[in-house]
């Protein structure tokens, strides 16, 4: 996980990018990864825990739901992208919970070429807006 893309922050609509506008936090929690070489490719296998958190804006909202979108790329030895995909996710928090959590299941077929499989690596964050990375700058999150 890229640590400084492990946490994100939904605003409420309309809202500056301050603490007190934050609806829903979301939290890479944890990570199992099991790769195996395929031919010319590496197949991963991921099981990806996130988290949804109520934030000070939720209650006004009436939202017991957050979307995010979170993202898995490979890179080579030089630190070139060889592929992307963003993944979106929905969790339900229950009326009487702060938070609540989905593990995201993803199956990568990863074109190795002549690359040895320990050159290339898996990183996961979150996609984020300009406003969300100007607000991690400001403030230290959750």
């Amino acid at each position: 996980m890229l640590r400084p893309l492990s946490q994100t922050a939904v605003f409420r609509p309309g809202a500056a990018a301050q603490p007190t506008n934050v609806a829903f936090y979301g939290i890479l929690s944890d990570v199992d990864a099991k790769c195996d070489r395929a031919g010319g490719a590496v197949r991963a296998s991921l099981d990806v825990v996130i988290i949804g958190e109520r934030g000070p804006a939720a209650t006004a909202m009436g939202a017991n739901s957050v979307d995010l979108q979170y993202f898995v790329a490979v890179t080579g030895p030089d630190q070139t992208i060889l592929s992307k995909r963003t993944l979106p996710v929905h969790i339900d928090i229950p009326p009487d919970a702060r938070r609540a959590g989905i593990t995201d299941h993803i199956e990568e077929l990863i074109p190795a070429g002549s690359a040895p499989a320990n050159q290339l690596n898996i990183m996961l964050g979150f996609q984020q807006g300009p406003e969300v990375v100007d607000f991690y700058r400001h403030f230290r999150g959750r």
